[in-house]
């Protein structure tokens, strides 16, 4: 049964309060919590590249200032190196969050489109959701284990180019939605990015060939009217697990996603 979506409404000393909350809560962890978190970086590469994908760096959306989309650019370009260059070893777990740290603009952030509940505004270090998205696709096509990702709420694009299913991505927000990378396996990754102008880049290395290669796809898609007069997307997203010889050996449920629509389903791309 598919929940039931609707928009909430939240004062702002809400909004505040529930902020400090779970970002205080996060600090904690970071502090007394035994989890492994990983923390070295070294400049050589891995021997084998598992995955690797790329992102444009610039979209054209509508009723959005371009401007934003050049200070994103910005805000990855400061971001990026906290990240590039981490070694995930067997046990370890990557937070993104406490690697890339609280994006200030005394770390050279600047103003960035961000999205809160379903509107588009600015903040500082606006746009590092790119950054997270494609940590994320690239690790669903690895052996390592997503514990911790937080989808969208809402949807507020229409799919005007898109090349990966719908919710397919991670959302962020300092810090308390944490993108977080679990290696349980017994080899050693590293993640590499950098930006070329053009695009977003991302691999994952290891110090040992890929056993499987991985295909992602969504079942289960719709769109649906909610009673308070809006409209709800929803899919499930699994993969298929297949050997290097092609061999199709298992499908893996990966997640379900839930998101109020921003446009009307009417509309075309």
């Amino acid at each position: 049964m598919m929940p039931e979506l609707r928009p909430i409404s939240r004062s702002a000393l809400r909004i505040r309060a529930g902020k400090w909350a779970y970002t205080t809560k996060r600090y904690l962890e970071w502090t007394f919590g035994r989890i492994k978190f990983a923390k070295n970086r070294q400049a050589a590469s891995l021997k084998h590249e598992i995955a690797s994908h790329r992102t444009p760096l610039l979209r054209k959306l509508a009723n959005t200032d371009m401007q934003l989309q050049h200070n994103k650019i910005i805000n990855l370009s400061v971001a990026v190196p906290r990240l590039d260059g981490i070694v995930l070893r067997p046990g370890e777990t990557l937070s993104y969050w406490r690697m890339i740290g609280n994006p200030t603009r005394r770390k050279g952030y600047v103003d960035g489109m961000v999205l809160f509940c379903g509107q588009v505004r600015t903040g500082v270090g606006g746009g590092l959701c790119q950054l997270s998205n494609l940590i994320y696709w690239m690790t669903l096509h690895t052996e390592l284990t997503v514990t911790e990702r937080h989808r969208h709420s809402y949807d507020v694009f229409p799919d005007a180019s898109r090349t990966q299913p719908f919710g397919s991505g991670a959302t962020c927000a300092y810090n308390y939605r944490d993108l977080r990378v679990t290696n349980d396996t017994t080899y050693t990754y590293r993640l590499q990015l950098r930006l070329d102008g053009e695009y977003l880049h991302g691999s994952w290395q290891c110090d040992h060939p890929s056993r499987y290669r991985y295909e992602v796809k969504e079942r289960d898609h719709r769109i649906t009217s909610e009673p308070w007069g809006g409209y709800a997307r929803h899919n499930r997203l699994y993969r298929d697990v297949y050997a290097l010889n092609g061999e199709w050996i298992r499908e893996e449920e990966i997640t379900e996603n839930h998101a109020l629509m921003m446009y009307s389903p009417l509309l075309h791309d």
